[in-house]
């Protein structure tokens, strides 16, 4: 179920309170919320994965993503948040890895990264950064 973008980044559409123990066993120490609250009747509650994380000792930040697209807070947020978790392994979740994985996509490309090597890992574990590759240049082009 969860997919791995790097060593340490990891991916997922929606997760239970039991996939935060999942995770814990993966070695993650963060999860990373990036679907907004009640986009879908069925997700499980923001607050309930969050209480779960934290009584296992993990990390939890909430960053949501609509499909309106990004804004710079979200991805100040998921810096922010990639941040805390330091060298560790981080597990992000929407509803089916996508925005997780282009918001990721989109703050490691702030940060310089090679937009053609995001491209090839995010492919690798099945998601398509074609939508955000004008952004993604401009991004990684502005940080050199």
């Amino acid at each position: 179920m969860f997919r791995q973008i790097t060593d340490s980044f990891f991916v997922s559409p929606q997760i239970t309170v039991d996939d935060v123990a999942q995770a814990k066993e993966m070695g993650a120490v963060m999860i990373i919320n990036n679907r907004p609250e009640g986009e879908e009747a069925s997700q499980t509650p923001a607050e309930d994965i969050e209480v779960a994380a934290r009584a296992a000792g993990l990390l939890y930040a909430a960053v949501p993503v609509t499909h309106a697209g990004f804004s710079p807070w979200q991805l100040d947020g998921m810096d922010e948040a990639l941040a805390k978790a330091g060298e560790g392994k981080v597990l992000a979740y929407c509803r089916s890895g996508t925005r997780s994985t282009l918001l990721w996509t989109l703050t490691r490309a702030r940060h310089g990264h090679d937009p053609e090597a995001l491209s090839e890992k995010a492919a690798a574990a099945g998601y398509d950064l074609s939508p955000i590759r004008q952004i993604m240049d401009a991004l990684a082009a502005e940080a050199k």
